[in-house]
């Protein structure tokens, strides 16, 4: 009989419960083993005694990216150093890197839970699993290594870039699965498209990781490879890694791992909570993590909690793909903009590729001026490159209440990158 890495609790009731537990389990040893976190508890005036139901968790003061730069190097280390097995670091693109240290429970439970996204998708043990992400310093390309030998499928541990050796791994070896940033999947699309080898290869899945991606870039990804499924694997190095949920096959939304922390969606302006289907800033709370137990931490990504029932009947609740971060948000003429509603505004529109940049420019007469380039679909006519300018523009000015100009370039002119792509250039000053 297989191994199943899915819940030991399998009602809403039980589940809560279990968060109740752990909720006072995380704040007594936060209290009991950090001085950082001892010290924002005692300024809030709460005590792990003081958590009796739930509802108490909106007592608790949140975290934020400042306590760990200011922590730096070992930010709310709640155990002993002899007990650290493993530290990992965000890419720190502004500031001190966020270091986070992991006991060897904490590594068990992130492979657990790791494996179980696999599960999730419906993978077997006959699937071969070609490993694009990054090794190293970050938690990507070993939390997705270690959760697939749990899991008891085969590993391909490619690492990122190299198109030549990636292609030729999926013909030699026969990788049923790959993992990687949807950029990266945009690009391994379009080269098996230009190689003519999509006959040669059994690719069926893609498990997509840190960034998120479009429905145009999805629609064109399924269309170049013939996938069956493509998933959203969100995760940040504050909450151990990637792997912390995973759409199920039926796509309604990202099953989070509430058995090992519970989340938050808040208004990011007010703090206040929001309810389910409004969309506002994840925060989580660790219910068994060791090393660096999280409180209330603000992650800024945002998103939804997903309402209703997944048809796949999993007591695990949902929250939408990402949608953004809310340090990501652009200013344009007064107008609040993530960078995930305008690739949402365009995504349907016929004619078009799934790439795009947005350029902000301020000008000499003192306004600010936005230029929204897009690609001509493959093989489309730009004889009808006004018309879609036009097209587009309209969405945008409907859907996001701003005006734009938009430039339609050729198949393939905005560049590709097998890492996160950057799609927003802000040449305003200040």
């Amino acid at each position: 009989m297989n191994k199943t890495f899915m819940p030991t609790v399998n009602t809403e009731e039980a589940l809560r419960q279990l968060q109740l537990d752990g909720l006072k389990w995380t704040v007594n040893h936060a209290y009991e083993g950090s001085t950082a976190y001892r010290t924002k508890l005692d300024a809030a005036g709460i005590g792990p005694e003081d958590i009796r139901s739930l509802e108490d968790l909106e007592r608790l003061p949140f975290t934020t990216s400042q306590d760990l730069q200011e922590g730096y190097p070992f930010p709310l280390l709640s155990v002993p150093f002899e007990q650290v097995v493993r530290m990992h670091a965000s890419s720190g693109t502004t500031g001190k890197r966020k270091v986070l240290c992991y006991t060897q429970k904490d590594i068990d439970d992130w492979t657990h839970f790791f494996a179980r996204c696999y599960e999730m998708g419906g993978l077997t043990r006959e699937d071969r699993v070609q490993i694009a992400v990054g090794y190293g310093l970050w938690t990507a390309g070993i939390s997705f290594q270690l959760g697939c030998e749990a899991f008891g499928a085969m590993v391909v541990p490619a690492g990122p870039g190299n198109l030549d050796m990636q292609c030729q791994f999926l013909v030699d070896f026969e990788s049923t699965v790959m993992c990687c940033t949807a950029s990266m999947g945009l690009l391994m699309a379009e080269e098996v498209n230009r190689r003519g080898i999509g006959d040669q290869i059994r690719l069926k899945t893609m498990i997509f990781g840190s960034e998120r991606s479009s429905d145009a870039m999805r629609a064109r990804i399924r269309e170049l490879l013939g996938l069956e499924h493509m998933f959203d694997i969100p995760g940040m190095t504050e909450l151990y890694g990637p792997g912390t949920g995973l759409d199920c096959v039926h796509h309604t939304g990202i099953h989070y791992w509430a058995d090992y922390y519970i989340l938050e969606i808040i208004d990011p302006d007010t703090l206040a909570p929001l309810p389910e289907g409004e969309t506002g800033e994840m925060v989580v709370t660790t219910l068994r993590k060791e090393a660096v137990p999280l409180i209330r931490y603000r992650t800024r990504d945002l998103t939804r909690l997903v309402p209703g029932t997944c048809p796949c009947g999993s007591v695990l609740p949902r929250h939408d793909r990402i949608l953004g971060r809310s340090d990501d948000m652009i200013i344009f003429r007064a107008v609040n903009i993530y960078p995930g509603q305008i690739d949402h505004a365009f995504s349907g529109i016929e004619g078009i590729g799934s790439e795009f940049q947005v350029i902000l420019d301020h000008r000499s007469d003192g306004r600010d001026y936005m230029t929204l380039k897009v690609e001509r679909a493959q093989g489309g006519d730009d004889g009808a490159d006004d018309e879609l300018s036009r097209i587009v523009a309209g969405q945008i000015k409907k859907q996001i209440m701003v005006s734009c100009a938009v430039e339609v370039l050729d198949y393939g002119s905005l560049p590709r990158s097998e890492r996160k792509s950057k799609r927003i250039f802000d040449n305003r000053e200040g």
